[in-house]
């Protein structure tokens, strides 16, 4: 070997190996953040950049996407003598900011922009108070000052007018959303991380394959904790009664799943139920929120601002639903939009589209109107006593002690439902099907097969009971019903209990209502017109109770609509009954007197001296309404009363009955009211008859 080769042999021994500082630079940054700006890499960036632009970039959007600061390095890559600054004001500044984010639009047409904090993709609305003020933050990071009004007003401009002309389409949602047979629950907190449930099972990631936002006010759901039942939160909740609860936890499951349409959770009771602390109980475990309770807003547009910023909505003390309210609420429930004008703009409009669920409390019932109330569940809240009460402290540090392991029972209830939904076909569903049809796939989770339909059907009807009570139309309609219904010896289901025009029928409802003494309210219908309103909106609820009001083709010179007043097989025994009870009024000890005298054979028959009895009971009285109330007693047991006292009593019956006469029947015919009863029908209670007679 030459002595060249022995000094070049130890030449290279004796060196150092040089490593390049841009390898592996991305993954440095991942976890070292200052490892970008390190003087020899800066270096390195500069002569990458000016050698060859496109790795420069290529490397560049790599460092950007696990949120290296880009702006500020490329402001230290030109203190390096790399490239120069062409920012010179504070819009070109912003600009550069805004291309370190991913733009696009939503189907509504509103923008955002995908930005990058702390390695995690976090989705903002381009908006002042949005993307605008992560600009603000990463102004003052590049800068150390603040951008001037008119730079940050035109830069967010062009963010909007590049996300909505050049960047893609995605949906954004608040709080739960559903892509690919899986459901989606944001988290809230930082990190951008989400729930994943799938029918298998549920787990937390991170960089979900939906985009949320996050509006103001939201705050984190607990990291949830699985194998639990959802009976631990039973405890925590005043409720009457197994099935109420029942209700009450699929409303909570429904509530986490991404569904068009939600019903509306009505909590009732007097003062010191718990219902608001209930109300915050509930949305606590689906949607935490500052204010996790309000009151009604003043108008739609301040319904729908509130259902577009967040995922449950619960109102407090509720005394009065008015009825455009009531009308939003339905929208709200089953998926709804509103669109008004934009401010400051004379033709351009401001769409809303929201459906989510709803929290009402209070101690009336607010839910008068009946398209509501197919919509709704209805709790009733026990009064606590006073030897049961918790102070809140203590109930809410146990709640929140247990929070995590019954939203995990939630979660698994929800994965029970998307592994078991494809197998239930109901051959029937309520007024809220889809409710009804995951209800029913996820209820095994925890209760045997049928307990959510049982619960359920006895809550509507509840429902339409309280429906009918609160609507003086459908109360008086029933009490017609009860009395021409009285006057007939038979009655066969396909033909017309009641026939006439409109006018005539609201002839009878205010005959019915002066009767009864009942309040009209300042919204009795005082035309035909708005009687057929007040019709079609009651005709669910009186459906239910075996009432079928049907509308024929119009007829006659003034072309009057017919309509027909139909008892179906649903009008039960019990209904019937019931309504008889509402509508007698004769004086209480009297009436206990004629339950004594009333005959046990069949109703088709009667005891004459039986109903002489009963007409010399009441001849001693002064009342006219007892001495009709016996007519009408009479009347009930068909026309072979006669002949069948004969039979049983022979002469000494009709000796007892003296010479009363059987009264004729008042006329029948004619339009506007009930079918001609028998001859031999004894006239209704409102025939007043002297004793002597």
């Amino acid at each position: 070997m030459t002595n060249t080769e022995k000094k070049i042999s130890e030449m290279i021994e004796q060196a150092e190996v040089f490593a390049d500082p841009l390898e592996k630079l991305v993954e440095k940054a991942k976890t070292d953040p200052g490892a970008p700006f390190e003087p020899e890499v800066l270096a390195s960036l500069a002569d990458l950049q000016e050698r060859d632009g496109a790795e420069f970039q290529r490397l560049r959007a790599k460092l950007k996407n696990i949120g290296v600061p880009v702006g500020k390095l490329d402001k230290a890559i030109a203190g390096h003598g790399g490239g120069c600054e062409r920012r010179v004001n504070a819009a070109d500044i912003l600009l550069e900011l805004v291309d370190e984010s991913d733009l696009f639009y939503a189907p509504d047409g509103r923008t955002y922009a995908d930005v990058c904090i702390d390695g995690e993709r976090e989705t903002l609305e381009i908006s002042e108070s949005g993307f605008g003020k992560f600009l603000h933050h990463r102004y003052f990071q590049e800068t150390g000052s603040a951008p001037t009004p008119e730079a940050m007003k035109s830069v967010l401009r062009q963010a909007e007018a590049k996300a909505r002309y050049e960047g893609p389409e995605h949906e954004v949602y608040v709080r739960v959303a559903p892509h690919s047979e899986r459901v989606y629950v944001d988290l809230g907190g930082p990190g951008g991380q989400a729930i994943e449930i799938g029918p298998s099972g549920s787990k937390i990631i991170k960089n979900p394959p939906v985009r949320f936002r996050r509006p103001s006010g939201m705050r984190r759901l607990p990291v949830p904790v699985h194998g639990a039942d959802v009976a631990e939160l039973r405890r925590f909740l005043n409720l009457r009664s197994e099935s109420d609860f029942v209700l009450v936890a699929h409303w909570l499951i429904h509530s986490l799943f991404p569904a068009r349409s939600y019903p509306v959770l009505v909590l009732g009771g007097e003062q010191g139920s718990a219902k608001s602390v209930t109300s915050r109980i509930l949305r606590a475990l689906v949607d935490p929120n500052s204010v996790p309770i309000r009151a009604l807003p003043a108008n739609e547009r301040d319904l729908m601002i509130a259902a577009t910023n967040g995922h449950v909505l619960a109102f407090d003390n509720v005394s009065t639903l008015p009825p455009w309210l009531s009308d939003a609420l339905c929208r709200l429930s089953t998926g709804g939009g509103f669109a008004t004008r934009r401010n400051y703009t004379d033709r351009d409009e401001e769409l809303f589209n929201a459906a989510c669920p709803v929290i009402l409390n209070g101690i009336a019932s607010v839910v008068t109107r009946p398209d509501l109330a197919e919509r709704a569940l209805f709790i009733m809240l026990e009064p606590i006593p006073e030897d049961q009460r918790l102070p809140e402290e203590q109930l809410w540090a146990e709640f929140e002690k247990e929070g995590p392991r019954i939203l995990g029972a939630l979660l698994d209830a929800i994965s029970e439902g998307l592994r078991r939904l494809p197998d239930i076909q109901p051959s029937r569903l309520p007024r809220m099907a889809d409710f009804a049809r995951m209800a029913m796939a996820r209820e095994t989770a925890f209760w045997e097969a049928g307990t959510f339909e049982k619960a359920y059907g006895d809550n509507l009807d509840e429902a339409v009971q309280a429906g009918v009570e609160a609507d003086p139309v459908a109360t008086a309609l029933c009490a017609l019903v009860t009395r021409t219904m009285r006057t007939m010896r038979t009655l066969n289901l396909q033909d017309p209990l009641w026939e006439g025009i409109t006018m005539d029928l609201l002839d009878e409802l205010n005959s019915v209502m002066d009767q009864e003494g009942g309040y009209r309210g300042p919204d009795w219908p005082k035309t035909p017109h708005a009687l057929s309103n007040r019709l079609r909106r009651s005709a669910p609820l009186l459906r239910k109770r075996g009432i079928e009001i049907r509308r024929g083709e119009r007829e006659g010179h003034n072309r009057d609509r017919i309509i027909y007043i139909i008892i179906t097989s649903a009008y039960e025994a019990s209904d019937r009954d019931q309504m008889e009870d509402q509508e007698v009024h004769p004086e209480s000890e009297v009436y206990h007197e004629q339950e004594d005298v009333e005959s046990t054979v069949p109703e088709d028959t009667v005891d004459l001296e039986d109903v002489c009895i009963s007409l010399w009971r009441y001849a001693g009285s002064s009342s006219a309404s007892s001495a009709s109330s016996a007519f009408r007693d009479a009347g009930r047991h068909g026309p072979e009363a006669a002949e069948t006292a004969d039979r049983r009593n022979g002469e000494q019956a009709t000796e007892t009955a003296l010479e009363v006469e059987t009264p004729k029947p008042p006329d029948g015919a004619g339009n506007g009211s009930a079918p001609s009863a028998p001859k031999d029908v004894l006239p209704e209670e409102d025939e007043v008859y002297d004793a002597e007679d």
